[in-house]
């Protein structure tokens, strides 16, 4: 038990998770990951002056369990006087995940339940004056991010997964196992919640973590799991690399000749046009590979005439050498 607590102090110093003396949302669902987490923090609380909040959403999907699992995690700020704020079912954007899962057969997106939960801690968080935002992605969770985001034919950007410190987000427990944490629990004697739904597969993770990982493990590699860990870190180095370079390349050519474009390695030309488009537009969520490849075409086009394609509220312009990329009016 000692073992993982050091563990976990290494981690968060290496990535510089976080310092002595920060206040620290917790998010915890009650079950073993995030509970893990919150046990760790707890321990350490008062060896360096952190601050804790503990932060629960119960999205009321699944009834009298969901309402088990906020009950226990009632429990554990009782126990260990936290305060805890709830993100009530009944109230707010979740009651419309809701009434969106009563109307249909469908499960709500995984990407709809996040949003939920990351915009209710970052209220939290706000709401109390805390730095950061803790959740419990472990290990295990950064190999099934992987493996579902190269599933989906995600780029250099999508395989390097998740960050152990995105802006406020900070994942200590992101290169410790689930094995580790159970054991972790076992001795430590604490409770946790088990989410049945984990273990059906309408979500693509569901399918990766019971079917397509443990067939890897049997069949081709017993240590997958740490092996796609390292891969998503080392994936992360050259996609920063890569972003580095590309955001130095466009500050140094912002008026996008195409003679210029052309000079650059393959891997840097659609990056520069990314680059272009998130000084107009800095939310990339809607921007496709196909919209960067149509913008490629035009860009390689040998026709002397203007050329425009618009994509997103944006309006790309090529005439003789010059591109000139702006927002549609």
């Amino acid at each position: 038990m000692k073992n993982l607590i050091k563990k976990f102090q290494n981690i968060s110093h290496q990535y510089d998770l976080w310092k002595k003396g920060d206040k620290i949302v917790v998010g915890v669902s009650g079950g073993p990951d995030s509970t893990c987490l919150l046990d760790i923090f707890a321990k350490l609380k008062k060896k360096y002056d952190l601050g804790l909040i503990i932060a629960h959403v119960n999205y009321g999907l699944r009834g009298k369990n969901s309402d088990k699992d906020e009950e226990f995690v009632r429990g554990l700020a009782k126990e260990l006087e936290l305060k805890i704020a709830v993100l009530d079912p009944q109230r707010g954007t979740t009651s419309k995940i809701q009434e969106a899962h009563r109307r249909s057969d469908l499960h709500p997106s995984e990407n709809e339940l996040r949003n939920i939960r990351y915009d209710f801690f970052e209220k939290a968080r706000v709401k109390n004056k805390f730095d950061y935002i803790a959740v419990g992605h472990t290990l295990d969770d950064q190999a099934e991010t992987y493996l579902m985001r190269i599933i989906r034919g995600a780029g250099l950007a999508g395989m390097s997964a998740m960050k152990h410190k995105n802006e406020r987000i900070i994942r200590p427990l992101l290169g410790i196992t689930k094995k580790e944490i159970l054991e972790y629990l076992k001795q430590a004697n604490q409770a946790y919640q088990t989410d049945r739904t984990n273990k059906e597969v309408p979500y693509l993770r569901n399918k990766i973590r019971n079917e397509l990982i443990p067939l890897l493990e049997k069949k081709y590699n017993p240590n997958i799991r740490e092996t796609l860990y390292k891969s998503s870190l080392n994936i992360a180095e050259d996609h920063h690399f890569l972003e580095k370079i590309s955001r130095e390349t466009f500050m140094g050519n912002k008026k996008l000749s195409v003679k210029k474009i052309f000079r650059l390695h393959p891997a840097l030309q659609k990056r520069i046009i990314l680059k272009a488009i998130e000084n107009i537009k800095p939310d990339l969520k809607n921007i496709e590979s196909a919209h960067i490849n149509e913008v490629m075409k035009i860009i390689k086009s040998s026709k002397n005439k203007r050329q425009i394609v618009e994509f997103q509220g944006l309006k790309l312009t090529k005439k003789d050498d010059k591109i000139t990329l702006s927002s549609v009016k």
